[in-house]
């Protein structure tokens, strides 16, 4: 296992270098054969994912973010294409200057070189990762978990035939194996790997952040609130909260924390119970939402671990505040500062939210469920950034790359 996993490792990172020398069309080619084989290949996937799916079991949690069907299996294809025909970051002039002496300086925009990508079971995102690494030319190794391994083990022998097809080395996308003892590995690759992006749960994120010796740029867990303040409109506010909590409630953009103004709390919550319980939601609500809930079918009493909480499911949590100064206290208190929403019709407490809010991705009168690089027309997504150095939010391909010193001169010498 040793000797296997270092070698793949290894095989990237020498990889690495003729990626940054493959020209433009190269990069795009690859690409759009890639979008090409994974739609052809689709009952292929498709098949894989059903032996990861009953491995799980369907009623776990995870098992949506792990579903592969022809509708997502074709959205994939399209968030390919979608990178394929977004221009290059790499080689981008940032600033370029003469100095008295001669010397040319220009700043450019260059590759990583080699790109760790540690996730759950999300198949997708192998796709995406490869996608967008490949057209900002960084290789990657991909360390999937144990749910996902036959999904991820079909989607790399894909992009793998796609590389090869265009003249450049499938060991420019490297698949790890799922067990965590590869782990190690990555985290000591100082010499082969320039960057390691966690994309997952809270303690894997703590994990690899704890434990890594290579550079870590991290993709938050999202515990996401939206606040009805007492001036919004109810109507539009349902509508809201609906979505943020059941479009998709396994991801990480999906509402887990309503805030809620005392003074409207009592037909707010009339009104979301009779929505709420067509979908089987859950509520874990405080003493005064309780109260004005009591009769809901799916209704706890909250704890203090009921905020907080991602998740990630038909879950979530309510608390009642007396205006806008405690529900920015609580979102302060309990944020991962991924995406906070308020929904409000006064523009002034709007702005305050907006000023005030630490968080990657702050909404005015819309869902939260738009955290996305797709959605905001980014093609793709490595996840989402909660961090605040590099990059904040949507971590697309305009991220993937640092930058390079270009000194020309004409022998001078200091």
């Amino acid at each position: 296992m040793t000797t296997n996993v270092d070698k793949i490792i290894r095989d990237t990172h020498k990889a690495s270098r003729a990626l940054q020398l493959a020209s433009e069309e190269t990069v795009q080619t690859a690409l759009e054969k890639m979008a090409s084989h994974v739609e052809e290949g689709t009952a292929n996937l498709i098949k894989a994912n059903r032996k990861d799916v009953q491995r799980l079991g369907a009623n776990d949690p995870m098992a949506d973010r792990l579903l592969l069907n022809e509708a997502r299996i074709k959205n994939i294809a399209a968030a390919i294409r979608s990178v394929a025909g977004l221009p290059s970051p790499v080689d981008q002039l940032l600033v370029k200057r003469k100095l008295k002496n001669g010397l040319l300086l220009q700043k450019r925009t260059a590759p990583f070189g080699v790109v760790g990508m540690i996730y759950e079971s999300r198949p997708n995102v192998t796709f995406d990762t490869a996608a967008l690494c490949l057209r900002s030319k960084n290789a990657c190794l991909l360390k999937g978990s144990k749910h996902a391994e036959e999904t991820n083990i079909a989607a790399v022998k894909i992009i793998h035939r796609a590389l090869k097809e265009a003249g450049l080395s499938p060991q420019c996308v490297g698949l790890l194996p799922s067990d965590r003892s590869s782990l190690q590995h990555l985290f000591t690759a100082t010499a082969y790997v320039d960057v390691i992006i966690p994309r997952g749960s809270q303690s894997l994120i703590e994990t690899v952040r704890k434990n890594s010796l290579v550079p870590v740029i991290e993709t938050g867990a999202g515990v996401c609130h939206v606040y009805v303040h007492e001036e919004a409109d109810l109507t539009k506010a349902l509508r809201i909260v609906e979505n943020a909590k059941v479009s998709r409630p396994s991801v990480c953009n999906s509402m887990d924390t309503l805030l809620l103004d005392k003074k409207i709390a009592a037909p707010f919550l009339s009104a979301l119970a009779a929505e709420f319980e067509k979908h089987g939601v859950q509520i874990f609500a405080d003493a005064t939402a309780h109260r004005l809930l009591k009769g809901y079918p799916f209704l706890h009493k909250a704890t203090a671990e009921s905020f907080g909480t991602e998740f990630l499911s038909l879950k979530c949590s309510v608390k009642t505040v007396n205006g806008l100064n405690e529900a920015l206290d609580h979102i302060q208190a309990y944020s991962t500062k991924h995406s906070e929403a308020i929904v409000s019709e006064n523009k002034a407490v709007c702005k305050t939210f907006l000023q005030a809010v630490d968080a990657a991705v702050v909404y005015e009168n819309a869902s939260t469920r738009f955290t996305d690089g797709e959605e905001f027309g980014l093609g793709a997504e490595i996840g989402i950034s909660t961090q605040k150095l590099h990059a904040r939010g949507p971590f697309a391909l305009e991220k993937l790359v640092t930058e390079k010193w270009v000194v020309s001169g004409q022998g001078q010498i200091r």
